[in-house]
């Protein structure tokens, strides 16, 4: 009997609202890999139109994500994870993404999400890329995990769009991945809330049949995913949106938002790892 896979693939859809300085929505399909990092060598072995380091329709590079050294992705989770105050159990770690697609991506979000033995998701890592080739990464200890929907907050430490303010906080609400997901992130500024993006998608069997399907469904999704947010751009730029000056990335790669219970190394309970 073949062995049943913590791995799927999620096809869904992509929302951004904003309102504020001036109103403008957007909305695309995409579809996500999930993927559990002890099932990489069975995925390989396992897929036909999938490989792990290698070219094929669809590929996962471990070297793409995390600090892009190619060393361990769960060492390297798990030592932030410590960082935030979250002791890892050797529980399942699940990466949503997009996979390399004829070997080229572009993730504007990746979320590890990082699991106890017990089945509860501990941690989640939300690992953000900018169209200038920098990355950031956000860990962030779960509090409640009693309900069915996680919500998570911290300070924006770094530049995405280059119409949004740096002055701003992130509010995330997850439902975990199960046979739907569903991601919601709001940007508040201090006169409320500015943007509201959301990610809903339904669970499939990850198979070769299914990801042929999703690719016919959405051809060349890496390049629909630049192109539209080059376009989104210029439309928010037509609407006089000016631009704001870009600061250098953060001197370290993750920030930290300790678990309450913890000493927080600031008096925000938010610090940076290197």
């Amino acid at each position: 009997m073949t062995e049943s896979l913590k791995s799927a693939l999620f096809t869904g859809h992509v929302t951004h609202s904003r309102l504020r300085p001036k109103q403008h929505k957007l909305a695309y399909r995409l579809y996500s890999l999930l993927i559990d990092l002890d099932e990489l060598d069975l995925l390989d072995r396992r897929l036909r139109l999938f490989s792990v380091d290698r070219f094929n329709l669809f590929s996962f590079f471990p070297k793409d994500r995390g600090d892009r050294s190619g060393s361990d992705l769960r060492a390297q989770v798990n030592r932030s994870m410590r960082a935030a105050g979250v002791e890892p159990d050797g529980g399942p770690i699940r990466i949503l993404t997009m996979p390399r697609l004829l070997g080229w991506a572009f993730n504007p979000l990746s979320v590890f999400f990082c699991y106890g033995k017990d089945g509860s998701v501990r941690a989640i890592l939300w690992e953000v890329d900018n169209t200038f080739g920098e990355r950031h990464a956000y860990m962030i200890a779960v509090e409640d995990r009693g309900g069915r929907e996680i919500v998570q907050q911290c300070n924006k430490a770094f530049y995405v769009s280059p119409f949004m303010d740096m002055d701003l906080r992130y509010e995330f609400r997850v439902v975990v991945p199960t046979d739907w997901l569903s991601i919601r992130i709001e940007t508040f500024d201090r006169d409320g809330l500015v943007l509201t993006a959301r990610h809903l998608a339904k669970r499939t069997e990850l198979t070769d049949a299914a990801l042929a399907r999703a690719f016919v469904a959405i051809p060349f999704l890496t390049i629909r995913v630049i192109g539209g947010i080059y376009w989104e751009a210029l439309k928010i730029w037509l609407k006089g949106i000016h631009l704001r000056a870009r600061p250098s990335p953060p001197e370290n790669p993750v920030s930290l938002i300790r678990k309450a219970l913890a000493e927080p190394r600031t008096s925000h309970g938010e610090t940076d790892i290197p």
